[in-house]
């Protein structure tokens, strides 16, 4: 009785420190976003008065709607970034689910494809020669570009391969019993089960196309097919010298910091609003395939 007693608390402690940390950790990241959505609400003055507030002093749209009407680039931005993350996204997926799949099997030379693809998550080309390699292959200037080069990542391919060999043999035999080939038991077994991880990493591969600014800004120079983040780059640089050249509706002067919240709520409100949806994959997703290497 006294163990378990002295198990129970030690374990409530850990718990209570573990929600303290987690809680200050979460108000560190709430805090700052919640000041930055109030001061793309407000006006200069307000601003200026008292540059941390928890609610709009003086509520105005001005700055979203300076967003909207002083540059075209918005929609286009927008068209190009959600193209290439959906089409990174998908396209990458069913190539590392395949390769996953692929690897998780007996086959003939598996160990030196494996070991093969294990080095370039350790070495790759460099930035010159991967862009003297697209400009050879004529894709400068291209979203297709942006995509092949984040197209695949090698870790995330051996974490699903771990959860492909997870998985009970019994289910694979079962369905071999009944007549199933290997494409129909991918199919039907093996990727219902392994839904948390691919969701998982769909969502990772996301956020890292929708967030890809660095490659981008060095392959895309028209500026009809810049993404956000050039976008709001180009905002962030611009709205300095413009933003008190441009009047709102109403009259009310718009503001650099303003423009420069209310752009980064913009870039980053999609991908806010489809998290939830995936976060009950999140623990389970990551613990498939991590255990065995």
């Amino acid at each position: 009785m006294k163990q378990t007693f002295k198990k129970r608390k030690k374990r409530s402690l850990v718990d209570i420190v573990c929600t303290v940390c987690l809680t200050i950790f979460a108000l560190l990241i709430i805090i700052p976003f919640w000041n930055a959505v109030v001061i793309s609400l407000e006006t200069e003055t307000a601003y200026v008065r008292s540059p941390f507030s928890w609610w709009p002093v003086e509520f105005t749209l001005s700055n979203y709607e300076h967003l909207v009407e002083s540059s075209k680039l918005l929609l286009s931005a927008y068209g190009a970034t959600i193209k290439i993350t959906v089409i990174g996204t998908l396209g990458g997926m069913v190539i590392m689910v395949m390769a996953a799949y692929a690897f998780s099997r007996q086959f003939a030379g598996k160990k030196p494809l494996f070991m093969i693809m294990l080095v370039t998550m350790f070495f790759s080309g460099g930035m010159v020669p991967m862009y003297m390699h697209l400009k050879n292959l004529k894709i400068l200037d291209t979203h297709f570009a942006v995509i092949m080069l984040h197209l695949v990542s090698v870790y995330n391919i051996i974490i699903m391969k771990n959860g492909f060999e997870s998985t009970p043999l019994d289910l694979q035999e079962a369905a071999m019993i009944d007549g199933a080939n290997d494409l129909k038991i991918f199919a039907t077994v093996m990727l219902p089960l392994q839904k948390p991880l691919i969701a998982t990493f769909s969502l990772f591969a996301a956020v890292g196309h929708w967030n890809n600014w660095y490659w981008p800004m060095l392959i895309i120079n028209d500026m009809n097919k810049v993404t956000l983040q050039l976008y709001l780059r180009y905002i962030i640089a611009s709205s300095i010298t413009t933003a008190r050249e441009s009047l709102s509706m109403d009259g009310d002067a718009t503001f650099a910091m303003g423009i420069q919240m209310a752009s980064v709520f913009v870039v980053i409100l999609p991908i806010m609003l489809v998290y939830p949806f995936l976060q009950k994959y999140f623990v389970k997703g990551m613990m498939v395939g991590a255990v065995k290497m």
